[in-house]
């Protein structure tokens, strides 16, 4: 008799579920596939709270998948005050705040209303004890000012989709922050980001897709989805020398440990 094969599971701790087109698979699909590859468990994440409840009537019937509030810093369009952040957050089925942050990128120029509503997200976080999921682009010096001047690190947050410098990621996990990796790190182009991610250590790492968005290699160029932040922890594992069961335990327990608002199910 063939001896039962161990099964390891991942989660993909950023997507966008709501945001798939109509003329990509159908959600249902999407997400079955997900499930048939293994992975768990998915974090869809909202970019505005005006679009919430369109979010949450597209994917919160999924039992397997879980749901932020919060405003992306480049939908300054959509920026709400406090009380209505405040109020979102505080949802049973929100697990977390954001993605907020800054980005200095694509619009320095709207740089003191991005600070604002960064500076809100991470006390709303506070108040309601659900972590912060931070987007962050050519911005690390006043990212890190308001994260060491308004964060409680008993709070918990991530840096998604990190891009940045060595030195960020080392100041961001000295505040107890983890640090999450996208399909970026698989492009040929990514050799810094690829170098920094050899120096995080395994038990402050989560991956991610940013799906439909940044499809990893050899998926490059074509909509992404859940099922392949897979070859993002294969990149990740083959890059440090260890195992893919090895990194994908480390993290997803990494994600269970930080959004503590989710109910893992059984495996």
């Amino acid at each position: 008799m063939a001896s039962k094969k161990e099964v390891f599971v991942f989660v993909d701790s950023h997507c966008h579920l709501d945001r798939l087109d109509k003329n990509g698979p159908a959600l249902d699909e999407v997400v079955k596939q997900a499930l048939a590859a293994n992975v768990e468990h998915m974090l869809c994440v909202a970019v505005s709270v005006k679009e919430f409840a369109q979010m949450k009537s597209t994917v919160g019937h999924y039992p397997d998948v879980s749901m932020s509030c919060g405003v992306h810093p480049l939908h300054n369009e959509d920026v709400c005050d406090y009380e209505t952040l405040l109020a979102h957050a505080q949802y049973d089925d929100v697990v977390a705040v954001g993605e907020t942050g800054l980005d200095y990128f694509y619009s320095e120029e709207t740089a003191s209303v991005q600070m604002k509503s960064f500076v809100d997200h991470i006390k709303v976080a506070n108040v309601v004890k659900k972590p912060l999921i931070i987007h962050t682009r050519s911005a690390q010096e006043d990212t890190l000012q308001a994260l060491k001047e308004n964060y409680d690190p008993r709070t918990g947050a991530v840096l998604h989709c990190f891009t940045e410098s060595l030195e960020m990621a080392q100041a961001a996990m000295q505040m107890g922050i983890y640090i999450s990796i996208s399909g970026i790190v698989t492009f040929s182009s990514a050799k810094e980001l690829q170098e920094t991610v050899k120096q995080i250590p395994l038990d402050k790492l989560l991956i991610e897709t940013d799906s439909p968005w940044l499809a990893p290699v050899p998926f490059r160029g074509k909509k992404n989805e859940p099922k392949h932040v897979i070859e993002v922890a294969k990149f990740i594992a083959k890059l440090k020398g260890v195992s893919i069961e090895k990194l994908a335990q480390h993290t997803t327990e990494n994600f269970y440990r930080l959004f503590t608002h989710i109910n893992r199910g059984s495996i």
